[in-house]
């Protein structure tokens, strides 16, 4: 994969946070969760404290709030459910503007609701700041087993060429009078599919031939982890916001 390689979730900056190794960058997400998923669910005040280390982040990002948002609906699911707790949970009751609800499915609710949220825009800021060969550079210096970090690699090395592939046996098929789209079509897309899937197979064949007569051994040369590596003062920068959280994390445990 080119250095040039993004996905679409990825904002071109010169941002402090974007300079930062993508392997510090993926610790201290993974450890933030971890404290958030660790705090009782009735310390409303540190989920507070959550959210304004997740701003702090996203302002020296400069990701907007605008765009965190938006992106954040993929929770939409878990929302819908968290809604429905409140008149699906037993245990004691409360009288809500007239509405009868579950104590205990409140909690629930705010539970799934604030975790949730906080996991995704966590998640949706490193997205924002790394590229997809530096998450998988990262994922790879932080001792990622190489057979799933070289699978991504070589997945999103060729998705693309899987979707121009699709692209031209679609154009093709339709050039010739077929274009299924309603259900009693399916059979024409179905051959579709496994053409794709068999010239997809042979063509990984092919390349992995090519790659083993060029010298490749099951491990990704030394030339990927190249230069760059996070120093001792980048992983101070970096574990501020973990160790924040977890001492936010530890006192809502104390106080419980």
């Amino acid at each position: 994969m080119g250095a040039g390689h993004a996905h679409v979730l990825y904002r071109e900056s010169g941002s402090p946070v974007h300079r930062l190794p993508p392997e510090v960058k993926i610790a201290a997400m993974v450890l933030f969760t971890v404290a958030v998923v660790a705090t009782p669910r009735e310390a409303y005040w540190a989920f507070g404290g959550y959210a304004l280390l997740v701003a702090v982040v996203a302002a020296l990002a400069r990701v907007g709030p605008r765009w965190l948002l938006s992106r954040a609906l993929i929770e939409l699911p878990f929302v819908l459910f968290a809604f429905a707790l409140p008149f699906l949970g037993a245990g004691e009751r409360v009288e809500v503007a007239g509405l009868d609800l579950s104590v205990d499915g409140l909690h629930g609710a705010f539970n799934i609701l604030a975790k949730g949220t906080l996991g995704v825009l966590a998640s949706l800021l490193l997205a924002a700041t790394t590229t997809t060969r530096d998450l998988l550079l990262g994922l790879d210096r932080l001792r990622c087993p190489q057979i799933l970090t070289q699978i991504a690699t070589f997945m999103l090395r060729y998705l693309e060429v899987l979707v121009g592939e699709a692209r031209r046996m679609r154009v093709a098929r339709v050039s010739r009078g077929d274009d299924p789209r309603f259900l009693w079509q399916l059979r024409g897309f179905a051959a579709g599919v496994g053409a794709l899937f068999l010239r997809a197979f042979e063509r990984g064949e092919r390349v992995y031939l090519a790659m083993l007569s060029r010298g490749y051994t099951g491990r990704m040369p030394a030339v990927w982890q190249g230069a760059g590596a996070a120093t001792a003062g980048q992983w101070a920068a970096a574990a501020t916001v973990p160790a924040i959280a977890a001492t936010i994390a530890a006192v809502a445990l104390v106080l419980q």
